[in-house]
């Protein structure tokens, strides 16, 4: 193996190299994320009045839901969409198995973002109005 020594300039250039691959990568997925955007308003201008999702009540805004992993946010958008459901409503929702969205759910609820109640031996997920 050789031994290169570093110096000041070369710690530099390395740097400035490195800022401008994140700079570029920052950019590809800005543009991967308009174009989903794009896609997503074509959908939705698709649908019909009753079949579009309405997020209204979703106490999260954009940037918390960005901020949230994808399997979160599905399952969050599921529930504000639900008003509320148990995990098995979700699942049906979703596509995923009870056990994950149950998973999903309680860990929306320690992060605070949903609330539970029991009624029964069934446990409800909701999102309270803030």
């Amino acid at each position: 193996m050789r031994a290169v020594a570093m110096t000041k300039e070369g710690n530099s250039t390395e740097t400035v190299r490195l800022l401008q691959q994140l700079n570029k990568n920052i950019e590809i997925l800005s543009t991967k994320l308009d174009r989903i955007i794009k896609i997503q308003e074509l959908l939705t201008d698709k649908l019909s009045p009753k079949e579009k999702p309405s997020y209204e009540g979703l106490p999260l805004d954009v940037a918390t839901l960005l901020s949230l992993p994808d399997h979160l946010r599905k399952t969050a958008l599921a529930l504000s969409e639900l008003g509320e459901a148990t995990a098995t409503d979700i699942s049906r929702k979703t596509g995923r198995v009870r056990a994950a969205e149950s998973d999903y759910l309680n860990q929306l609820v320690s992060k605070g973002y949903v609330a539970k109640k029991r009624k029964g031996h069934d446990v409800y997920f909701y999102i309270e109005a803030q």
